[in-house]
């Protein structure tokens, strides 16, 4: 907030400077109110799941986090959220510090593996396609690897799971026209390319506008809008035009780099757009929202 708020990037370097314009406004210095340790399931519980809160979704995408809370209840799923979670250590292996995501990975396993979920459910790309991985970063640790193994089992994207286990309740007409960005790490990494779809095909009053080379990166991958500027500039430049030309009203995406590079370049073309996560169209249709 205070960095927002005073300017300073830019007196230090213009980079640092268009770094922080991708960020969203933070608003507020106070942290928001943290999400309950237990939130019960919605009519007779189907299944017991625990939900990955992130490092960048718990700071800038609390809407996120929170949708996906609700959504998860709707379907009946009673979820469980422990507190001080930790980094699941995503950043760490994108950029090639291993022993240090090691470490993150260990304390996320120690974290998670004694609730009795049936699933551990994540809305980042990059966390899920890295835990997604434990049992190969951790298979030279004798006292983790099978615990690693485990855990990763039990990890979904929040839309595979809810591809999977099959939409309950009511869902209401939200009449908008959106379109969808396959995240790398979310299409490639962890093969996940359908079953967004298929969700989002199933909210009434939603046009799905399939987006032109949607399984190409936007420029954002991980960290390499930071070490790489122009050439994510570049990649932006292609995803942006796509983007416009599907006259959407929203474009979705399923991992937090990609919705924050893609509202940057929503923002230079002066497109009326927005962003959201496919899990906000379904919160807004439970709950009778007008996005």
């Amino acid at each position: 907030y205070l960095v927002e708020s005073s300017g300073v990037l830019g007196m230090v370097s213009q980079n640092l400077a268009q770094m922080g314009e991708m960020l969203p406004k933070v608003g507020s210095p106070l942290p928001a109110p943290p999400l309950p340790e237990v939130v019960p399931a919605k009519g007779k519980r189907r299944y017991r799941v625990a939900l990955l809160t992130g490092c960048v979704q718990s700071v800038f995408f609390t809407r996120t986090n929170e949708a996906t809370v609700r959504v998860l209840a709707e379907n009946g799923c009673e979820v469980v959220i422990p507190p001080a979670q930790g980094c699941c250590g995503a950043l760490s292996v994108h950029s090639g510090r291993l022993s240090e995501g090691r470490e993150f990975a260990r304390g996320l396993i120690e974290k998670f593996e004694g609730l009795d979920a049936d699933y551990l459910i994540i809305n980042s790309a990059g966390c899920g396609s890295t835990i997604k991985e434990y049992g190969h970063i951790l298979k030279d640790d004798p006292e983790y690897a099978a615990r690693a193994e485990a855990l990763s089992a039990k990890a979904r994207d929040v839309m595979e799971f809810l591809s999977e286990a099959g939409l309950t309740g009511e869902l209401k007409d939200l009449n908008i026209k959106v379109t969808y960005q396959d995240a790398c790490h979310l299409g490639h990494a962890q093969g996940v390319k359908e079953q967004p779809r298929n969700v989002i095909r199933q909210i009434p009053g939603v046009e799905l506008t399939e987006l032109t080379e949607s399984d190409v990166c936007c420029g954002s991958a991980g960290i390499y809008n930071l070490v790489e500027p122009d050439m994510s500039k570049r990649l932006l430049t292609q995803k942006t035009g796509h983007v416009a030309e599907t006259g959407a009203d929203y474009i979705v995406a399923g991992n937090p780099g990609c919705l924050l590079q893609i509202e940057k370049g929503i923002r230079q073309k002066g497109l009326r757009m927005k962003t959201a996560h496919p899990v906000e169209l379904l919160d807004w249709s439970y709950r009778g929202e007008k996005a």
